[in-house]
């Protein structure tokens, strides 16, 4: 039987893992990059210090942690910080955190699978009243209840926006 064989089988796995692996350590090593652009020495950079840990708990090798502050160094202008407002399904605020290097491309993107998933683009400042930045992120102030269908279409919006390579975060204020 062609195309059967136990490694076929691991090579599939492999592959899918590996994708997935990927994807991480891409965003993993943005957030280095970002955090990298203001001071390169994790000692006196306590965020970048926090990308560290979090890329070495995920088995990101040193090799490319230190590719990425080096590229942080040189190239301070080409990677951006950005944080985008939109409204989900169900009336939920989203913050969407990302970090690009064109900006232009990440909005259009992003604006179209807010659009493909039910989500409306905000104006700066309206979704952000509603959150309190902290160290580990936005929090909201005022957690909403939605309905069950509207909790489905905003887990797939927020997965489809997690996969994008340049979104680092999704915050809602659904409980």
């Amino acid at each position: 039987m062609s195309g059967h064989s136990h490694w076929s089988g691991i090579k599939h796995q492999k592959e899918i893992t590996d994708k997935k692996r990927g994807v991480v350590f891409s965003k993993l090593l943005t957030a280095i990059s970002v955090a990298a652009k203001t001071e390169a020495d994790p000692n006196f950079n306590p965020r970048l210090r926090t990308a560290i840990e979090k890329a070495k708990e995920m088995s990101v090798p040193q090799e490319n942690i230190e590719r990425a502050i080096k590229r942080a160094s040189e190239n301070s202008a080409a990677l951006e910080e950005l944080v985008f407002e939109a409204y989900g399904p169900g009336g939920t605020a989203l913050i969407i955190s990302a970090a690009s290097d064109n900006s232009n491309r990440t909005v259009q993107e992003i604006k179209k699978m807010l659009n493909d998933f039910g989500g409306k683009w905000a104006e700066p400042g309206s979704v952000t009243w509603g959150f309190e930045k902290g160290a580990d992120g936005w929090t909201p102030k005022f957690p909403v209840d939605i309905a069950p269908a509207d909790s489905e279409k905003l887990s797939r919006l927020k997965n489809a926006l997690l996969e994008h390579d340049d979104v680092q975060e999704v915050y809602t204020n659904a409980k």
